[in-house]
């Protein structure tokens, strides 16, 4: 049984639909390939293309995605048959004894393709077969288009989107405005719409005669909370895409020039649907007064995915629309790509990345089915998008050829971690200002210690991820605590809330245990419930919060910057929180099965996964709002969480489990925050599509982590800008770069506590508590038996594996309850 899998390259043909599977993703598993046997405990390539036991020329393929894979009731199938047997009305093809024959058809190179419609959920039995000849038999098992594939099943209750919103009834939550006309089915299904728009002439801004890229149909969400339906929005005043009617031309409209040459009027299609309870977009050029198949797509299309990964992050229980819109991407439409979002990869409204994952894939395949073959998808994103991004490569190595993200995570579950220590950390300082340790000290000098143990340059960092999301953990009903000033003062706001986005009478209540134990839980682990399994008891779900025997603060008390007296108050003070993220005194303990699960389905972003894909990471300044380099202004970014130090927490990953981190190009900057500057941004699509075209055309027998390296281009090479330089030029020693004081990557306060820079121990392996391990550091020994009583179970052994530390096994299904297991081979046509 693999335990993993690779992206698959089609031989090389001359046809236009010779290459309609080229770079199938992983998920995506297409017939052909090259023998290739990819290096370590991986699947062999035999055993992706499908082949199986049949080594005839007589067989049947699915080329959108795996046959036990499939989803929407449609896929795109070839038939290897002899030749002439099409034309001479020998050949039968049937769908559950359904003749569909009519719906193949002969390509230029003498390959039979057709999109088969109609099947059932389930196992549908596709049967090839040549008049009183050979026979092939293929079982293609289809999912339903509100999903799932193998993500296991939708946490439930999940309230669908409608037409326009409705307020909250009781405990039913008001609705969100779906941007569709159809009213949604029991699963959250709505019939899919097509529009035109068009790109007019005028420039986008702010001034006079500027257009604006804002939707031309708004999101209209509700409020969600209260019930509160706020007035519908408007479009832009002058908005830079407006609605196409081809009978009445415009005399506006912009003309777009693709990277293939391809000249044509700047006209979009957009498809709006729902994909796995998720709403999507999908964008693409477009001429009305032509056809397009999936075996004949228009020339404007360059047969790129240009796959886009909402910020933030959440678990509302609502449908709504993606927070990205098409209308920004209009330099990727122009230059041909098809873009695409849905709200289920939108970090912010979906944190269950399996389903993320799943979500793409059946994305993907709905993109072969209908528009045809892709070249490569390229992901991106920031913050949240960026995790989406990295998570995709190490849940499901392949979907994405390639990666493009700024402000970068590596994954939600680790970067969590810094989340959860932060939060602790303000509360502990919260307690600490009242004592005589802290009370009589200058705020700069306890600032300073702040942030030596939070490995920040200044405190700031800390404060915004408690504001920020330290009450994304919370399981039911809770009132937001806030930190309210520069010295730390956390005061309660606002009124009690929930992070379901239902009525509060709707979901858990920590105050109310036992009576409100049934209703929904609100965090992400019980968003994903389905991957984590439930905790004993059956109530919440399994989780990885865990900070037992973590010394906060050691390297600061070694170096100086905090008391030996600070040390033992700090870790004292510090504690940990329950499942439902209610501080206690005793530390945080992780459940075993989650621990598993994390690393096993690669939620831990898995450098050995990530090694098989090309990353460019942009990498801004974000560690204060009050420092900050030449260019900035103090206090404009109000969250600076997004620290230098994640993006080398991705490469140390790489590095360890690949022994290089020849994939992953590191473009630094500051002066611009998080915003790369000048042409950047375009300068790293240039790159990136030239990587992967290179990469997609590699038919070697070599695996994927070596093609990669392979095909990188020479203008990808590590680079920073040093802020203040006035003719911001590349710099390519890095021990220049990281000179700099705001191009230097500073820490976690893991890593403060002794943990790898590589932030991948969910749960560290403990030790004794020793005071030979703690530089000479004179304790008295008071200092020493409370240490004891805060460590009584020991210490971390940062020099071991953590608990549950693995390689990666991914991509698993879920399909068959928490935990995953392995995909088998995939399925291959059997002869009749």
């Amino acid at each position: 049984m693999p335990s993993s899998l690779h992206r698959l390259r089609l031989p090389h043909a001359t046809g236009r639909l010779a290459l309609i599977a080229l770079a199938c993703a992983t998920l995506a598993s297409c017939g052909g390939g090259d023998p290739a046997t990819p290096a370590g405990p991986v699947a062999t390539a035999q055993s992706l293309q499908g082949r199986g036991g049949n080594e005839g020329p007589f067989e049947i393929r699915t080329l959108s995605n795996r046959a036990d894979l499939v989803s929407d009731g449609d896929a795109l199938l070839e038939v290897q048959a002899p030749p002439g047997t099409l034309t001479s009305g020998v050949l039968k093809v049937t769908v559950n004894g359904r003749d569909v024959t009519g719906a193949f058809g002969r390509s230029s190179d003498d390959r039979v393709i057709g999109l088969v419609t109609g099947l059932a959920n389930g196992d549908n039995v596709v049967e090839a077969t040549v008049r009183g000849g050979p026979g092939a038999r293929l079982v293609v098992t289809n999912a339903p288009r509100s999903g799932p594939v193998l993500s296991g099943p939708q946490i439930t209750p999940f309230y669908c989107a409608t037409p326009t919103p409705r307020p909250a009834n009781g405990q039913v939550p008001a609705s969100n405005g779906s941007g569709l006309a159809g009213q949604p089915d029991a699963n959250c299904t709505i019939p899919s719409e097509f529009k035109l728009y068009y790109r007019t002439t005028a420039a986008a801004g702010n001034g006079p005669g500027q257009c604006s890229l804002g939707l031309p149909d708004p999101v209209w969400n509700s409020n969600g909370v209260t019930g509160v339906i706020p007035g519908a929005p408007t479009p832009p005043a002058n908005p830079c895409w407006k609605p196409y009617d081809p009978a009445r031309p415009p005399s506006d409209a912009a003309m777009a020039t693709t990277d293939a040459g391809v000249t044509v009027p700047f006209v979009v299609r957009l498809e709006r649907g729902t994909m796995n309870r998720g709403i999507y977009d999908i964008a693409v050029l477009f001429d009305p007064a032509k056809p397009w198949s999936a075996v004949a797509p228009q020339k404007a299309w360059n047969e790129k995915v240009y796959y886009s990964f909402g910020v933030s992050t959440g678990q509302p229980r609502r449908q709504a629309r993606s927070t990205i819109n098409w209308t920004g991407l209009e330099e990727q439409l122009r230059r041909g790509y098809l873009v695409v979002q849905n709200s289920m990869t939108d970090s912010s409204r979906n944190s269950n990345r399996v389903m993320m994952s799943e979500t793409v894939m059946m994305m993907k395949e709905h993109i072969i089915d209908t528009y045809g073959r892709v070249k490569y998808t390229l992901g991106t994103g920031c913050s949240g998008g960026s995790i989406n991004s990295n998570m995709n490569a190490s849940i499901a190595p392949g979907l994405l050829d390639g990666v493009i993200t700024t402000c970068t995570y590596p994954d939600s579950e680790t970067t969590s971690m810094e989340v959860g220590d932060c939060t602790l950390l303000v509360e502990a300082y919260q307690k600490l200002r009242a004592t005589p340790l802290w009370a009589g000290l200058p705020q700069s000098v306890v600032d300073a210690k702040k942030a030596a143990i939070n490995g920040h340059p200044d405190p700031s960092g800390c404060h915004a991820w408690f504001n920020a999301f330290g009450s994304n953990g919370k399981a039911g009903v809770y009132v937001q605590r806030v930190v309210a000033n520069a010295a730390g003062l956390v005061i309660p706001l606002g009124a009690p809330t929930n992070n379901c986005e239902l009525p509060n009478s709707a979901v858990y209540d920590p105050a109310r245990p036992l009576e409100t134990a049934g209703l929904p839980r609100c965090n992400a682990w019980s968003w994903a419930e389905s991957i984590w399994g439930k905790a004993p008891g059956g109530v919440a779900a399994n989780d990885t919060r865990d900070n037992e025997g973590v010394q906060y603060g050691l390297k600061a008390l070694l170096s100086g910057a905090i008391t030996p007296e600070e040390f033992v108050a700090v870790n004292e003070a510090v504690g940990g929180s329950d499942r439902d993220s209610t501080p206690r005194a005793a530390r945080s303990v992780a459940d075993g099965a989650a621990l598993q699960t994390a690393y096993r389905a690669g939620i831990v972003a898995s450098g050995r996964q990530l090694a098989k894909t090309p990353i460019i990471d942009m990498r801004g300044w974000d560690d204060s709002n009050i420092n900050v380099p030449p260019g900035q202004v103090a206090g404009v970014n109000p969250i600076p969480i997004h620290h230098q130090w994640y993006s080398f927490a991705v490469r140390e990953r790489i590095t360890r489990e690949a022994g290089d981190a020849g994939n992953q190009a590191l473009w630094r900057f500051a002066s611009t925050g998080l915003t790369p500057p000048g042409t950047m941004f375009l300068d790293g699509l240039d790159a990136m599509d030239q990587w992967l075209t290179t990469l997609v055309a590699d038919r070697r027998g070599k695996p994927i982590e070596g093609k990669v390296r392979d095909a990188r281009p020479a203008n990808t090479r590590d680079f920073c800008l040093i802020p203040g330089d006035a003719t911001q030029t590349k710099v390519f020693d890095f021990a220049v770069c990281d000179a700099d004081p705001f191009l230097r990557p500073a820490a976690s306060p893991r890593q403060v506590a002794g943990g790898p820079r590589a932030e991948d121990v969910l749960k560290c392996r403990l030790k004794p508590l020793d005071r030979d391990d703690h530089g000479g550091i004179a304790f008295t020994e008071g200092q020493w038996t409370r240490l004891q009583d805060v460590f009584s179970t020991g210490v971390c052994d940062w020099s071991k594996r953590g608990i549950g530390q693995q390689f990666a096994e991914s991509p698993l299904t879920f399909s068959a309850g928490p935990g995953g297991r392995a995909l088998p081979e995939a399925p291959a046509s059997r002869r009749k």
